[in-house]
Order: C-alpha cells, then sequence, then structure tokens
C-alpha cells in the first residue's frame, strides 16, 4: 500500500486539486457546470453526514461482492473444463470469446426482463461482466501447466476433484490472480452502470440522482468516491494478493 502513495504521487494529486481550484476560481464557467473542489467536498460531507453516501457504498459492494464470488466460481469451474476437456473447449470456448466482446452495460436490458428492478438483476449484470476474464484466464492458466506435474500427481494417485484442487488450481493460480483482477474491474463498472439504470440504491443510484438534480457536485464527488474505491481495492486487495502469489512462484 505504501508503494501507492509515494511522495511523487501524493504531489501529483495534490497539483491537481490546485489547477482544479484555481480554474474554479477564474470564474469561466458557472458553478453549475464546473463546482469547485470545495463545493465537491461540501456535497461529499453532507453524503456522509446523512449517511446516504456510506448507505449506498455498503449497498454497491455488497452486490459487487456477491457478484463477483459468483463470477470467480463460475469461471474458474468453466476454465478448468475448457482447459481439460476439448470438445468444451472448441464449443463453449468459442461463446465464451463471443460474449466477452458484450460490455457489461449490454445486459442490462436482459436482466431488467428476467429479474426485474431488483439486485438480483444487477447481480447477474456484475457476474456475467466478470465471469468471461476470469474463465479466460484460468484457462490459460491451466493449459500453461507442465503435463509432467500432472502425470506426475496422477501416479502418486491424484485423480478427480483432489487433482484439480491439489494440482491444477496451484500451478494455475498466477495466472488466475490476472483473472480476478480484470474480473473485479469488469464487475465493478459493471455494478455502477446497472445501479444507474436501474435507479436502485447504491453509487449508480446516487450518481443519477445528482444528474437528475442538475447537481453536478454530487455527479463529481460521487465519481471520485467510486475512483477512490477502485484504487484501494487494487492497491490494497489485489496488488498484495498478487504479489504474494507471484512471490511464492518464484515469478518476481
Amino acid at each position: 500500500m505504501a508503494k501507492n502513495f509515494t511522495p511523487h504521487r501524493i504531489t501529483f494529486y495534490i497539483g491537481i486539486v490546485v489547477v482544479w481550484q484555481i480554474i474554479a476560481m477564474t470564474g469561466l464557467w458557472p458553478d453549475n457546470v464546473f463546482p469547485s473542489p470545495y463545493e465537491v467536498a461540501e456535497d461529499l460531507g453532507y453524503g456522509a453526514a446523512d449517511g446516504s453516501l456510506f448507505y449506498g457504498i455498503a449497498t454497491s459492494m455488497w452486490r459487487l461482492a456477491v457478484g463477483l464470488a459468483i463470477a470467480i466460481a463460475g469461471g474458474i469451474v468453466l476454465g478448468i473444463f475448457m482447459a481439460r476437456v476439448e470438445v468444451i473447449n472448441q464449443t463453449v470456448g468459442s461463446l465464451v470469446l463471443g460474449l466477452q466482446s458484450i460490455p457489461s452495460i449490454a445486459w442490462v436490458p436482459l436482466a431488467i426482463l428476467w429479474f426485474g428492478l431488483t439486485d438480483g438483476g444487477i447481480i447477474f449484470v456484475t457476474a456475467i461482466g466478470a465471469i468471461f476474464a476470469v474463465t479466460i484466464n484460468t484457462y490459460t492458466g491451466v493449459k500453461n501447466i507442465n503435463p509432467h506435474f500432472i502425470e506426475a500427481a496422477r501416479n502418486m494417485g491424484a485423480k478427480g476433484g483432489q487433482l484439480i484442487t491439489a494440482v491444477l488450481i496451484p500451478a494455475a493460480f498466477p495466472y488466475m490472480i490476472s483473472g480476478f483482477k480484470q474480473g473485479w474491474a469488469f464487475a465493478w463498472r459493471g455494478v455502477i452502470g446497472a445501479e444507474i439504470l436501474f435507479s436502485f440504491l447504491g453509487l449508480g443510484f446516487l450518481l443519477n440522482a445528482g444528474r437528475s438534480l442538475t447537481d453536478v457536485s454530487q455527479v463529481i464527488a460521487i465519481m471520485l468516491v467510486i475512483m477512490g474505491i477502485g484504487l484501494v481495492v487494487d492497491g490494497v486487495v489485489f496488488k498484495r494478493l498478487e504479489d504474494k502469489v507471484m512471490s511464492r512462484w518464484g515469478l518476481r
């Protein structure tokens, strides 16, 4: 985490805020078009004071956690089957590659038709946006395992579930971490995008509420919160996990 907050990086972000404030003070654009950092911070303070900001964060993170968990579980299973069963790879594998090109937001109309304006619809969009990245990286990881390792494990009696949990997943884990990281990014975009269109609580709802009220300060404030959560999760969770796994496998 310390690497994410180096003096140079902190100075850079402070510089952005200073330049932002100077531009706002020039009056080049009215406040309702280009608010100052103070006005954005004030909006964040109001959201924190009435609890709406924290409730929105908690709601979005809950949906993200459920959707990403489904995507990781499903992606691992599908990726292993694609790597180990050629028929599945030739059929389902081509479908996965095609579906990966569909943006998460494009699944929203289908989610509304299937689940209605419910949490289930948002979780569906979140999971479907992340599952293919996890699947493809798991497939790549299993495919890159040295066949001699698998044969050695079989000779020692490993088979079925034991072979998967004791050999395939540990050996493919460095690739899987990359899939989890990509999946998280897609899932985070998916949950926010779905919440904007569903208008059903969460940070996306607050973002859309700011748009409806023509409150640019609130829109920018929520965007900064979304970005901040992304930086924290990526730096604290995935960067540390990735470094630990890569070090353990002797890749760093």
